[in-house]
């Protein structure tokens, strides 16, 4: 049977966690966030980062019963039913598949503007073969790079952070101390979870952390330990960053409202404005060459999706190749990024190509993580209580309140996004029936 190398450590796992979510991942929603919420975007943070708790608790829970390169996928196989977590691997897909080229495209996107001389497309395909490259030598070797780029993430926003804070000491500030957290007179609750629902967006990518349980040699609540690390760091950072560009926000949120085309580049107009013009273009750079590294992050989470199900005979055994040397899926992680190459190209000659893509993202992002709490309950609720076993309170208040809060996110979602996500699904459900071997999930029962 194929084995995953195991050379995972602890700060390894938190490094891509933080590397695929993104150090100033709010960066491109302030305006938007800012304009729907009446200002109140700290709060909107503070609000997604325990909304995603949640979630977190129902991974770690599940990483820790259940070791396994398929996350979710293997989850929901024995905790549910095989054929329910083929389905749920299926759609996960869209998420591990799509991300990747999501944040490839905005990175070659950002990478033309500053350097315009450079076609879009040269600066993705650069950004696809030094990431591939990187992941077929593996996670670990690259683990220098990846902590380089990281702490080079985290030293332009924190530098952002810092001269920020100083002119507001020495200048004040433009908006009111507790408007981020109590926004203006138009402030309500349903404006408030309605950007809630597209700040929680933010957060994906944490749970990518999940799918490098088989590669760690360290005690099986290692990566719990890492999920909930990310979560905590990302929403610190997320809620700080938030913060500070609003006291320095010289549009107020009707004027963002009244000018939709201001609002994705309204951090950056507050940073090159208010702050310092060399930081903005760091932070720009950063963003761009950020989005590269998370994509990496994304194709090596896609590719143990692939071999787990490969291995798992519920896609070709094809996806199940390790690399000898490596110890990684090899064939695996060059279908992922040839894949990742062909959304590219579509999505960069439509019209709405990137929005699309980040919509199909969310389909399988979300319908993952609801599936997430049901595997948790079923898991701990019936298949251990059958062996004696009982069920905790938490192993079942706690999953049912994140369905509770996840299932309006996902109605939020573009119309053609889950339209899109319907006919996915219908593809899954087909190749299910039409495949005559069920899988050998016995391989995850024995590895329990």
């Amino acid at each position: 049977m194929q084995q995953l190398s195991k050379n995972m450590r602890f700060r390894d796992l938190v490094i891509l966690g933080l590397l695929f979510i993104g150090p100033a991942a709010p960066v491109g929603l302030f305006g938007v966030l800012d304009a729907i919420s009446d200002g109140a975007v700290a709060l909107v943070y503070i609000v997604a980062t325990f909304v995603m708790a949640f979630t977190a608790f129902s991974y770690a829970r599940m990483s820790n019963a259940l070791p396994h390169a398929g996350a979710v996928y293997a989850y929901c196989s024995i905790g549910i039913h095989p054929n329910a977590g083929f389905l749920v691997g299926w759609l996960l897909l869209l998420d591990y598949l799509f991300i990747p080229a999501v944040a490839y495209l905005f990175s070659g996107i950002s990478l033309n503007a500053l350097i315009p001389e450079v076609p879009v497309w040269i600066w993705t395909c650069f950004a696809v073969v030094i990431t591939t490259t990187l992941n077929l030598i593996g996670v670990k070797k690259s683990a220098r790079i990846t902590l380089v780029i990281l702490i080079l993430e985290i030293a332009v926003l924190f530098a952002v952070l810092l001269v920020g804070i100083w002119i507001i000491a020495t200048n004040g500030t433009k908006q009111d101390w507790l408007t981020p957290f109590t926004g203006g007179e138009l402030f309500n609750w349903s404006s408030l979870f309605n950007a809630v629902s597209i700040a929680v967006l933010s957060y994906l990518g944490f749970d990518a952390i999940a799918t490098f349980s088989e590669e760690h040699s360290g005690k099986r609540n290692l990566v719990s330990k890492a999920i909930i690390s990310c979560l905590i760091l990302a929403g610190c950072l997320f809620v700080v960053q938030i913060y500070i560009g609003a006291l320095l926000n010289p549009y107020d949120s009707e004027y963002l409202r009244n000018h939709p085309e201001l609002q994705g580049k309204a951090y950056y107009n507050i940073v090159n404005n208010e702050i310092n013009l060399w930081l903005g273009w760091s932070l720009s750079l950063m963003k761009a060459v950020g989005a590269s590294f998370a994509a990496m992050v994304g194709q090596a989470a896609a590719s143990r999706l692939l071999f787990s199900m490969g291995r798992d005979k519920r896609l070709p055994a094809f996806f199940a190749k390790i690399g000898k040397k490596s110890g990684v899926p090899s064939r695996a992680i060059l279908f992922s990024a040839l894949f990742n190459l062909l959304l590219v190209f579509i999505a960069a000659n439509h019209a709405k190509g990137l929005p699309m893509l980040v919509s199909f993202v969310d389909v399988g992002a979300l319908c993952a993580f609801i599936m997430l709490h049901v595997s948790v309950i079923g898991y701990f609720k019936f298949k251990k209580r059958s062996n004696g076993w009982r069920a905790n309170l938490f192993d079942i208040l706690i999953p049912i309140i994140g369905i509770v809060v996840l299932l309006p996110v996902l109605l939020h979602i573009d119309n053609y996004a889950k339209i899109i996500g319907g006919i996915w699904l219908i593809i899954g459900v087909i190749i299910l029936i039409l495949s005559k071997n069920q899988g050998q999930i016995g391989w995850l029962e024995a590895n329990k």
